[in-house]
């Protein structure tokens, strides 16, 4: 039998459609004898060892929410998820399931793609983009609130997002797909472009935002000059067999 106590204390930390890990569960105070007690009796449903659901349908939204609260290091939906979450790019057509980019100074879990859910979680690894402040800064993170009375999911801000989507190209994402998002990209903050810009430690990503951001003159780069950021020395080569852009002495495609 379970302690009733207990019992409503885990109705109230784990509401439907959120998850837990064993070792989170027992630093808020159940023990190993009650956990057991509670799959045995269906009110914990494991969804790969040592995680469980209490109730509910696991989405890939429940499941970075839980992940979020449970962490000490910040992770965020980042990249092209968050422009997503944003409403300012969309999912590839006839894609089966989104793939959501999580942002994080540390390696996600490995139970995080053992969960039946329907998406794919990538990690993008933080350490060689931003400043250590930049993660913890809630004034680059936006809530999206998937679900009425659940904690809220933590996303990029578009200005964070579109420089850490500028760290995955050409490999994961082409030229021509950014600078067709740096199109759109009409209502950016200034104000946290250049707090982003000057917390950002990566060289490739300065110049390739300054190369799109005159591509296209949007009014909030008139606030922003390039001789304020550290855009390091010597020429990059980022698109192989591309030609050399000079002023930001980087090369990109030839058609661009």
């Amino acid at each position: 039998m379970l302690n009733i106590e207990a019992r409503r204390q885990l109705k109230a930390l784990l509401p439907v459609g959120m998850l837990a890990t064993k070792p989170w569960l027992e630093a808020q105070g159940f023990n190993l004898h009650f956990l057991d007690n509670a799959v045995r009796s269906s009110t914990l449903t494991p969804l790969t060892p040592g995680v469980y659901l209490r109730e509910g349908i696991v989405s890939w939204q429940g499941v970075v929410a839980s992940l979020q609260r449970m962490t000490d290091t910040p992770v965020h939906v980042g990249a092209l998820s968050a422009l997503e979450l944003e409403g300012v790019a969309h999912y590839l057509a006839g894609s089966t399931s989104p793939r959501i980019t999580l942002c994080s100074a540390k390696a996600l879990p490995r139970w995080l793609n053992r969960i039946a859910v329907s998406a794919e979680f990538e990690w993008q690894g933080t350490r060689r983009l931003w400043a250590e402040n930049v993660m913890s800064d809630t004034y680059f993170i936006r809530e999206h609130s998937w679900q009425v009375s659940l904690p809220a999911l933590y996303y990029s801000c578009p200005e964070k997002a579109i420089l850490e989507l500028l760290l995955q190209v050409p490999d994961a994402i082409s030229f021509e797909h950014v600078d067709q998002l740096m199109q759109g990209m009409h209502n950016l903050s200034p104000r946290k472009l250049d707090k982003l810009l000057r917390g950002c430690i990566n060289v490739k990503v300065k110049r390739l935002f300054f190369w799109l951001a005159h591509r296209h003159q949007h009014a909030w780069l008139k606030h922003l000059s390039s001789e304020n950021y550290a855009l390091g020395t010597g020429k990059r080569m980022i698109a192989k067999g591309g030609r050399y852009e000079s002023t930001w002495q980087i090369t990109v495609p030839k058609e661009m």
